[in-house]
């Protein structure tokens, strides 16, 4: 069975000016369950991890101002939302959420967190509306569990992962492959083992043609033992904080390669589902649920 993280705390209302497109999570599994893809069996609930699986991939020091609230004006104005207690609680449970989906797709093959994909995080820092990198800490976990010995990060959304680089740019057990927009935030990359920076207005035949190229090798030179997909929507042309051309049938045809590329290879594959800030609620919500349309489909 498909199994889903998702929590109340996801949908927390924000002050105004970030509710949008935060509806997202709440729409979503209201989707899912209306269409009949998922029913309430799917979901299950994260809640809070213990603090050392967090502390394997950021500092002490960070993680106690974001517990205390006491991180410094400055450091609090790069993460983009207003610090709160609940904001806090809300990224620990979403990497609560990916560190459970990642059990549950070692069993079954795949699982999901509607949010998570918090790639902007450093081991020391927050960026851009992330605070906990869910999928690093996830990696993390399944490295000390002896659950996995090489992991595969891949990277899809139309931001860079330059969090997750930092984190893993001294570790060879965690491979990271970012494929993202070449003139979009950050403008200060970091290294990845794998860039790919694709031009302005890239549409969907050079995408899934680069994409297709690249992935079957990243495997058969990596050889993982899990994958990690960040699955972001936000490569739409209609996306306003994105700048490729894609087409909803595109991001969906991607979507179907990676996922039947992991259930072809055998690989557990857990998805978290990063950006979509189309000004229309609608695109990112189909965009969003092909990808659980896909993985019912693909797995089960």
């Amino acid at each position: 069975m498909l199994k889903i993280a998702y929590h109340d705390i996801y949908k927390h209302p924000l002050p105004k000016g970030h509710r949008f497109p935060m509806i997202k999570y709440e729409l979503l599994p209201e989707q899912l369950i209306y269409e009949g893809t998922c029913t309430l069996n799917n979901f299950f609930e994260p809640q809070i991890p213990e603090d050392a699986h967090i502390l394997r991939v950021h500092t002490k020091d960070y993680y106690q101002d974001l517990q205390n609230l006491t991180l410094d004006a400055r450091a609090a104005r790069k993460i983009g939302f207003p610090l709160s207690e609940v904001l806090v609680k809300r990224e620990v449970i979403i990497s609560d959420g990916t560190i459970k989906a990642t059990e549950f797709a070692l069993k079954h093959g795949i699982a999901m967190n509607i949010a998570g994909g918090t790639h902007h995080a450093y081991s020391d820092r927050g960026e851009a509306f992330c605070l906990l990198n869910d999928q690093a800490i996830g990696s993390r976990y399944l490295l000390y569990k002896n659950l996995a010995k090489k992991i595969l990060i891949v990277d899809l959304d139309v931001h860079q992962g330059n969090g997750t680089a930092e984190i893993f740019q001294n570790d060879a057990s965690v491979f990271t492959f970012s494929m993202h927009g070449k003139g979009n935030y950050p403008f200060k990359k970091e290294e990845s083992d794998l860039d790919i920076a694709l031009e302005n207005n890239t549409e969907d035949e050079t995408y899934l043609r680069i994409l297709k190229e690249t992935l079957p090798k990243l495997i058969e030179s990596q050889k993982p033992d899990f994958i990690y997909y960040l699955c972001g929507v936000d490569v739409v042309a209609s996306d306003k904080l994105g700048k490729l051309g894609m087409t909803l049938e595109g991001c969906k045809a991607r979507d179907e390669f990676v996922l039947q590329t992991c259930k072809n290879h055998q690989i557990p594959v857990m998805c978290s589902m990063g950006g979509g800030y189309s000004p229309d609620i609608k695109i990112i919500i189909e965009a969003h649920a092909n990808t659980f349309r896909l993985a019912q489909e693909i797995f089960f």
